[in-house]
């Protein structure tokens, strides 16, 4: 039986939690050595296609991260082309012609293209690193649409949160394969990654201070740190609707998507909208 294409929305508020598990049997498939390649290839793929990526998580058995994908449009030929060669590497040459250029430019937007790369190259590392042959993920990923804003900087605490949830460490910035932590040891100079969250409290903001305001929320949301951090334990335990549901966000945007999703697959029933009153009476499908 063929698969079902993957629905995507065309539209720039729409966000994706991505999440992706190994075939491999397991709590602590990627080691060390394994998180960093992986990590290597999302922060090089993110500067080659057409990506915003915001968050990410490497556990020892499955990835997560949280992007939105760029309008084509927006980028010159020119940016096309350095992107090309920065896939390919600066020594080979490469021919550029109008046809090729369509072909990449529809390629480097396209969220399924982009995890399959990331994925495919690492599968292809791993196998060579220990002489094995056969997949090494599970299925096709999952993909839970995000509204950029209120539902975006709830995911990201979601996922910062996970190898806190795994009793890995007390604070995310302590684990070196989640966006905090690699913030924190990177800094708040250029990276892959992106605060630009969609928020109108950060607008104007220094990269240290959205910084600042991200780790004080996610650690509101885990009930880590000094008392003035916040005290809650919102994500502390795991929230299925980051990873089960369809579409999260504001309960307009969640209706667009609703009904957008019953163009797509022909239904005759909307998909029933549920509000969240624990995140600020955001929705989901």
């Amino acid at each position: 039986m063929p698969r079902i294409p993957r629905f995507f929305m065309n539209d720039p508020r729409a966000a994706y939690h991505v999440i992706s598990r190994t075939a491999l049997p397991g709590h602590d498939v990627l080691g060390d050595e394994e998180k960093e390649h992986l990590l290597h290839l999302i922060s090089w793929l993110s500067q080659v296609y057409f990506v915003e990526v915001y968050g990410f998580a490497i556990m020892g058995n499955h990835f997560h991260f949280l992007c939105r994908m760029l309008p084509e449009e927006q980028f010159s030929d020119e940016e096309l082309k350095r992107r090309i060669k920065l896939y390919y590497g600066e020594k080979r040459k490469i021919f550029f012609y109008e046809d090729m250029l369509k072909k990449w430019r529809k390629r480097l937007g396209n969220l399924s293209r982009y995890v399959q790369d990331i994925k495919q190259r690492f599968s292809r590392w791993y196998n060579k690193r220990v002489d094995r042959k056969g997949y090494f993920w599970a299925d096709r990923f999952k993909s839970v649409i995000i509204e950029t804003g209120e539902a975006l900087l709830n995911c990201l605490a979601y996922i910062e949160l996970n190898p806190v949830r795994a009793g890995i460490v007390e604070k995310p910035e302590d684990y070196r394969w989640c966006s905090l932590g690699y913030r924190a040891r990177r800094g708040t100079g250029k990276t892959f990654l992106s605060l630009d969250l969609g928020l109108q409290r950060y607008e104007g903001k220094s990269e240290k201070e959205k910084l600042e305001l991200l780790r004080e929320f996610v650690y509101g949301k885990g009930g880590l740190g000094e008392p003035d951090r916040g005290t809650g334990e919102t994500f502390r335990q795991r929230t299925r609707y980051f990873t089960e549901s369809l579409a999260i966000g504001s309960k307009g945007f969640v209706k667009e998507t609703a009904a957008e999703l019953k163009k797509f697959l022909g239904l005759k029933r909307e998909k029933k909208i549920k509000i969240i009153e624990k995140l600020a009476d955001m929705a989901l499908i």
